[in-house]
């Protein structure tokens, strides 16, 4: 269908655009531990904003999502925006969009759990880990942001699109 847009898992994002991959990882990362915000799509069509720990993990960028309503609004509509959390240093940033769905895979889902004690040090899932769900963030669009500093008049933009594909980053907004 025209306007249709693919949405790649984390690992074939990173085989088109390995760079885009790489600085992203870095970017969500940058603290030791995964830190985004997390746009999601209200019942009325409204945008909903809340801080987030993505995982990156068996080639995909997953969550544990808690109940609440931003999980209530990935259970309706899938459509999500992500944002890295700002630099200390600079102005750099990393931008996503796509749509989210329940990871459906057990092995995945085990292995995002690990990977979330793991990156906190903790020995044992905490009380109530148990209510959260998995949900996995399919890419469709990216931007990142290159700065040389706080007050950078002359930010570097890449962009990406799963639908223009590998080719696509051509340093314009998007």
């Amino acid at each position: 269908m025209p306007g249709m847009t693919a949405n790649l898992s984390w690992s074939e994002f990173g085989r088109q655009r390995p760079d885009l991959a790489e600085a992203g990882r870095a970017l969500f990362y940058q603290v030791g531990v995964g830190l985004a915000f997390l746009s999601t799509v209200r019942a009325d069509g409204g945008p909903r904003l809340h801080p987030m720990c993505p995982l990156i993990v068996g080639g995909a960028l997953v969550a544990h999502i808690i109940p609440s309503a931003k999980r209530d609004d990935l259970h309706r509509d899938g459509r999500y925006a992500m944002h890295s959390f700002p630099c200390d240093d600079n102005e750099d940033a990393f931008y996503i969009t796509g749509r989210a769905a329940l990871v459906g895979d057990a092995s995945l889902a085990r292995g995002a759990a690990a990977q979330f004690l793991a990156e906190r040090d903790m020995p044992a899932e905490p009380s109530g880990f148990g209510d959260g769900e998995f949900f996995e963030f399919r890419l469709s669009r990216c931007l990142l942001t290159r700065t040389d500093g706080h007050g950078d008049w002359h930010p570097r933009h890449t962009t990406w699109s799963a639908a223009a594909g590998p080719g696509n980053g051509d340093g314009h907004p998007g």
